[in-house]
């Protein structure tokens, strides 16, 4: 079970401050929802087509053009509060957020302020230490996306890209429940689970379908515990936002420079100001980039051109009894019907391809061992050329025919690898590739005890010191077993070694 905890953590010690102090951090994750159509017009959401081909009259804010709801983005959106435990609200609306920038076309962002699809949930965090913290959700709202600004093709001017203007996004947005950088890194990898399982979003950071604003805050030992008491914001401190971050890597720097930034200000006697910065990874600092907005400054008012958005229960429960299984519940399935520790089954959950994959090779099978091959000899060889699961080029059933042949004892662990390789590099049908290279283990004990005699002939000082020692009989078994090229049963020779050892 997990060990669902809100212990504050240790006060942080940050390298030349004069006091301890702890870190509170909330996000705003933004997720592009997982579907083939924008979220007001069929405009197409492929990533890497040719720049502005993908821009429909709606998403160029022509003239006469009304947006029209995509019925897939709110379900995906309410699925996704389903996979959070979150509330969804029967009754939802749409404003516009209104600012100025070249690749936003009309002028202002649909999104949703004040009546959000999707109210308060949690997700489950689990730290190194075996533990695991509940990170509230305060909302979930569905907004578009903008374009692209392009600086960088020409020194003297700009280019705007408005392929990816109208792309559907959820804004899932915490409460101030984190406490360090690690934790950040690990809600994120949460929140990219959860959703890749359930298919709203496919998690990929490197295109900006997930990206996140960290706002961090530092407050001294107890603050934070008033907080929890009392819900009162003004206990953690002046919070600073964190643009744009698409890399766990960078968010777990970025909160630890801009933490000290933040003490340094603190303890030399002046004042944090609230704004949003972005985070240099050249250059390893935070720089500002604006002053915080606050809600009037956008003049947010509701969307005249959509009416509210009303769902059904029915339809909501409907979308509920068709989720697939979530990475908790089949992390713990895992452990309990296949035996796996709970490291084993983390590693296979992390990804629903590599749990799909472990549960093909683990059926009629032995899980234990199914997890360790899959995780020790697939996932490490997967690594090492760089390859993702879904690049696998043994399936299921060549991994599951191969721990078959060990089953059997036709092969032994050494051959077993060794086939592995044969059919990483070249493929072919475990058995048959046994059959007719000759790989098939010799369980004959006539002829293991010929090679154990001819070896303990050979060797009488090293027979008296094994006799004398019992620990060194395993030098006669790895003779035997260099002599048969690795084909002799292991067990056979063993206990075959000992009964002429006398041992």
């Amino acid at each position: 079970m997990l060990d669902l905890t809100y212990e504050t953590p240790k006060p942080r010690t940050i390298a030349g401050a004069k006091h301890d102090w702890e870190l509170v951090i909330g996000m705003e994750v933004h997720a592009q929802v997982s579907s083939n159509a924008k979220l007001f017009s069929g405009a197409s959401t492929k990533f890497g087509a040719e720049p502005n081909s993908n821009v429909s009259f709606v998403d160029a804010a022509m003239p006469g053009m009304l947006p029209v709801i995509n019925e897939f983005c709110v379900e995906q959106a309410v699925r996704t509060g389903l996979g959070l435990k979150a509330e969804i609200n029967l009754k939802s609306a749409f404003d516009r957020k209104n600012y100025f920038y070249p690749d936003l076309p009309q002028g202002y962002q649909i999104s949703q302020l004040y009546h959000p699809i999707v109210g308060e949930g949690e997700v489950l965090v689990e730290l190194g230490d075996g533990t695991a913290r509940r990170v509230r959700i305060e909302r979930i709202h569905m907004e578009q996306d903008a374009g692209k600004s392009i600086h960088d093709m020409d020194p003297h001017m700009s280019f705007v890209d408005l392929n990816r203007t109208g792309v559907c996004l959820m804004e899932i947005v915490s409460r101030p429940d984190i406490r360090s950088p690690e934790e950040a890194a690990a809600y994120i990898a949460k929140l990219r689970q959860i959703m890749r399982y359930l298919g709203t979003c496919d998690g990929n950071m490197q295109n900006g379908n997930l990206r996140a604003d960290v706002n961090v805050s530092v407050c001294l030992p107890g603050a934070y515990e008033k907080y929890m008491e009392t819900q009162d914001f003004s206990h953690l401190g002046t919070r600073c936002e964190i643009k744009n971050m698409n890399s766990m890597r960078f968010i777990q720097q970025a909160i630890e420079i801009e933490a000290k930034r933040q003490i340094a200000i603190i303890e030399g006697g002046g004042k944090v100001v609230q704004e949003t910065r972005l985070y240099d990874p050249d250059k390893g600092e935070t720089r500002s980039m604006r002053s915080k907005e606050e809600a009037h400054d956008y003049r947010y008012f509701p969307d005249p051109d959509l009416l509210p958005l009303e769902i059904e229960q029915a339809w909501i429960d409907d979308i509920a009894a068709n989720l697939p299984e979530l990475p908790d519940d089949k992390k713990a399935r895992f452990i309990n019907d296949f035996g796996l520790t709970d490291y084993d089954a983390s590693v296979l959950t992390a990804e629903v391809e590599s749990a799909a994959y472990f549960e093909n090779v683990a059926a009629g099978r032995d899980g234990k061992a199914a997890a360790n091959w899959v995780i020790n000899e697939l996932f490490g060889r997967l690594k090492k050329d760089d390859r993702h699961i879904t690049e696998s080029p043994v399936t299921p059933a060549q991994l599951g025919g191969i721990i078959d042949l060990i089953a059997k004892g036709d092969i032994s662990g050494k051959i077993a690898k060794d086939l592995f390789e044969i059919v990483y590099n070249e493929g072919g049908e475990p058995a048959e590739i046994v059959e007719k290279r000759g790989m098939k283990q010799v369980t004959d004990t006539g002829a293991i005890e010929a090679a154990v005699d001819e070896i303990i002939a050979a060797n009488p000082a090293q027979v008296e010191k094994a006799q004398s020692n019992p620990k060194l009989a395993g030098w006669f078994v790895g003779q035997v077993m260099k002599a048969t090229g690795g084909k002799a049963n292991p067990k056979a020779v063993n206990e075959i070694v000992a009964a002429k050892l006398g041992l």
